[in-house]
């Protein structure tokens, strides 16, 4: 892979076959309760990740996927159990998007790094860019089918007393599994 679109279209598959990330990024929008909320969460994930995965690609930073993988699994649970605590949007929830955001960004960053994108062999900038923009692309197309969703169910009662607590629920519960995979049998 060595071109712009080919990594562009990395970051698209990466972000709609990576089921945490998206997992993650529902749940976050989920309790989003107008465009504004959806807005600060999706901008503060995006700015989030994209500081590590430059970060990491260019090898300023580098932590374990030994670490990595348990803790994005872990920001899982902690959305789904926030979301069961406070359904109706918690205050804050752009700082804590902040927060997982740049450890879902070092998660990204591993794709890059097998392609030894930073070795010196490969260009940076082209791949650096064209993969985080392929993230991008993925997760706005995933917020633009279920905003309109979640905020048409959100009107309905019986979904804001059952429904939201149970997807909540589906996702920590989700989170949990990966979490106890990825700690003692990866």
């Amino acid at each position: 892979m060595s071109t712009f679109g080919g990594f562009l279209m990395l970051g698209v598959k990466h972000i709609w076959t990576g089921y945490d990330h998206l997992l993650f990024l529902s749940a976050l929008l989920l309790v989003c309760r107008n465009f504004k909320s959806a807005i600060q969460v999706v901008t503060c994930f995006t700015v989030a990740h994209s500081l590590t995965l430059a970060f990491a690609t260019l090898n300023l930073v580098w932590v374990s996927s030994r670490v990595v993988e348990p803790a994005i699994a872990a920001s899982i649970i902690y959305v789904g159990v926030e979301n069961l605590l406070r359904p109706e949007g918690p205050k804050g929830r752009w700082l804590v998007t902040f927060l997982f955001g740049l450890i879902h960004g070092l998660g990204f960053a591993s794709v890059l790094r097998d392609m030894g994108v930073a070795s010196g062999t490969t260009g940076v900038v082209l791949p650096l860019v064209g993969f985080n923009l392929g993230v991008e692309t993925g997760q706005i197309a995933v917020a633009c089918v279920l905003l309109p969703v979640f905020w048409k169910l959100r009107n309905w009662e019986p979904f804001l007393r059952g429904g939201v607590p149970t997807c909540s629920a589906l996702v920590a519960a989700a989170g949990g599994y990966w979490l106890i995979e990825r700690l003692f049998f990866t």
